[in-house]
């Protein structure tokens, strides 16, 4: 059993090596720490959308093309609006939202998912 998982590890293809896909779209998902609620936010690609006092704009999503359900990333860049200044800049993926996450008071934002 060991050997067969050890096996499997060893042929499993890298995250890296996967061939990706690129989406129209995504599905982002706001939280006001204040009030508990929860905001779908649908972006285009190149698109802003405005939540509270924050700018999420959308600079690409991407899925692995063999299980496209299994995880998405996104590029984003959120700004705020009030101090004028970018909060955060890069990628979030779906599965790890804490990996690479916005770092703010009041908002959170993350990934759903890629829309076409």
């Amino acid at each position: 059993m060991i050997r067969a998982a050890m096996l499997a590890a060893l042929t499993a293809t890298p995250l890296a090596a996967q061939e990706v896909t690129g989406a129209d779209g995504a599905l982002l998902r706001g939280l006001d720490k204040v009030s508990g609620q929860t905001t779908d936010l649908r972006l285009s690609v190149g698109e802003a959308v405005r939540y509270g006092r924050l700018e999420v704009r959308l600079g690409e999503c991407r899925y692995p093309t063999a299980d496209p359900s299994s995880d998405a990333y996104a590029q984003l860049i959120i700004t705020d609006l009030r101090q004028n200044a970018t909060v955060f800049s890069g990628w979030m993926m779906a599965s790890s939202p804490a990996l690479s996450a916005l770092d703010d008071a009041r908002y959170d934002v993350w990934v759903i998912s890629c829309q076409s």
